[in-house]
């Protein structure tokens, strides 16, 4: 997988603790970054002036986000607390970027309406389920059957971001859609399971071994499977994992083009409209914090600055000079 047998190491104890390719990948790049800056050194070797000299380098020469110096530090707090099992002390040294985080960007309701309307209609569903429910793209990709309670009109997220879990609105109107989908995730399953090489959907936490038979029954199945079994990198077993996570975006840009809007629209950017229109459509904003799976308040504030620094919100000294 990589040149460096060490390297290898640390990815194999990852993938065999059940963390994401995503955070596998990221971490290992962050860890090659840090060896290489130090001189290829083994990082036995290196400790807390090497770690604060690194972070340090991203902020000023490279003048990283904050968000990347945020994930570098875990990355190397990973390799050390976890991998060495040879904890760092006070790392408190280095300088953080400064830089202030941008805005959101955010749609307004009938922008919403226009993306929508040039969704390739294989996507549809999930573009819906983004904005209709403000997920983030990791997590409407890790969705199984189960975690869509149709009758009480919500989706449960386990282990979003910071490990936390919460319940989310589903709108009405995706209900269809949703069960002719499940239906489908259905129709592969059998096939799957007519496979004898096929060993079921991975389950987190070890579930595995205390429910034998769940990992090939249909609640347990992504709601968006990937079209074809691959190989799961820990343990060679042949499964059904869900869809790549980059495609949604890849749609979205598409969709964006076609539909002449002239910003920048990720998954995200589903999300923050999700969180805005929420708010302009009355609702609190502890509600609004519990949708999102913010942990702090003060987070979930920055969609009322938008809306309180916008036209509805401040009105510009230019108006009240052409209406006079």
């Amino acid at each position: 997988m990589y040149k460096s047998p060490y390297l290898n190491e640390i990815s194999n104890f990852m993938l065999v603790r059940q963390y994401s390719l995503r955070t596998v990948k990221t971490y290992i790049f962050w860890i090659k970054r840090f060896i290489q800056f130090n001189d290829n050194r083994h990082p036995e070797s290196l400790g807390e002036i090497e770690v604060e000299r690194f972070l340090t380098h991203l902020a000023v020469n490279r003048t990283v986000s904050r968000s990347t110096q945020s994930i570098a530090l875990n990355a190397i707090a990973f390799l050390y607390t976890k991998f060495m099992e040879s904890p760092l002390k006070d790392m408190s040294g280095f300088q953080r970027v400064k830089r202030p985080a941008k805005l959101p960007t955010v749609l307004t309701q009938e922008e919403v309406r226009t993306l929508l309307g040039h969704v390739e209609s294989k996507h549809k569903l999930m573009v819906g389920i983004l904005y209709g429910s403000g997920l983030r793209r990791i997590e409407l990709h890790r969705l199984r059957v189960h975690d869509v309670d149709i009758k009480l009109k919500q989706i449960r997220v386990w282990n979003g971001k910071g490990y936390k879990h919460r319940i989310t609105t589903l709108a009405t109107e995706l209900i269809p859609a949703i069960e002719k989908q499940i239906h489908r995730v259905q129709g592969l399953l059998y096939e799957d399971i007519d496979n004898p090489d096929f060993s079921g959907v991975w389950m987190p936490d070890a579930l595995e071994r205390k429910y034998k038979k769940a990992n090939k029954s249909l609640g347990w199945q992504y709601l968006f499977p990937s079209g074809r079994l691959s190989i799961e990198p820990a343990t060679g077993l042949l499964r059904r994992h869900h869809l790549d996570e980059t495609g949604i975006n890849k749609t979205l840009k598409r969709a964006t083009q076609l539909a002449g809007i002239n910003k920048q629209v990720s998954s995200h950017t589903l999300r923050h409209s999700f969180a805005t229109h929420l708010l302009q459509n009355g609702v609190d904003i502890r509600t609004v914090q519990s949708q999102l799976g913010h942990s702090d308040v003060k987070t979930t504030e920055i969609y009322t600055h938008i809306l309180k620094q916008g036209a509805d919100g401040v009105k510009s000294p230019l108006s009240h000079l052409l209406q006079t």
